[in-house]
């Protein structure tokens, strides 16, 4: 759903579907820390046919494939009918409309691909931002902003008697 709604994600896929996985799940990786979020994701069953769904964390979000033979959107809707009835809140990215009123229709909250990838940039902006300004406070860090007022001034006085 999202690998086919994100440009850079179409290309990657064009190129090797499990390089435009592994960035989707680097990019929610990244989005999942700075918001604060448990993010999952879920894709249709991997390549050998398995019984049950096959799960796993990386970078901190959890990646599941489906069994074989279970879509993801019918895993998703399972998985937050379970949620919702342990009161978690749950928001679930979708741009297609069935699956958007089953979501709805059970309790969850619904975020567009388009609304993600806006808030996801957002997030990825935010945090250079905040990384620029550590490197740059990091950086100025000058003496005089750490020696007493008296040293300055005696430092000071050496400095113009020369």
């Amino acid at each position: 759903n999202v690998i086919n709604a994100w440009a850079e994600l179409i290309k990657l896929k064009d190129q090797s579907l499990e390089h435009a996985r592994d960035k989707l799940v680097e990019m929610m990786a990244g989005y999942g820390a700075y918001k604060g979020y448990r993010v999952t994701v879920v894709y249709d069953a991997h390549s050998a046919a398995s019984l049950t769904a096959v799960e796993n964390k990386v970078s901190g979000v959890d990646v599941i494939y489906t069994a074989d033979g279970q879509t993801a959107d019918s895993y998703i809707e399972k998985m937050v009918y379970l949620l919702v009835r342990q009161r978690e809140t749950v928001y679930v990215v979708t741009s297609d409309g069935a699956e958007q009123m089953a979501i709805l229709g059970s309790g969850a909250y619904r975020i567009s691909t388009r609304e993600l990838r806006r808030d996801v940039l957002e997030c990825t902006k935010m945090q250079e931002r905040t990384y620029a300004e550590s490197v740059l406070t990091y950086r100025r860090n000058e003496v005089g902003s750490r020696v007493d007022a008296d040293i300055m001034r005696k430092l000071d006085e050496m400095r113009r008697r020369r």
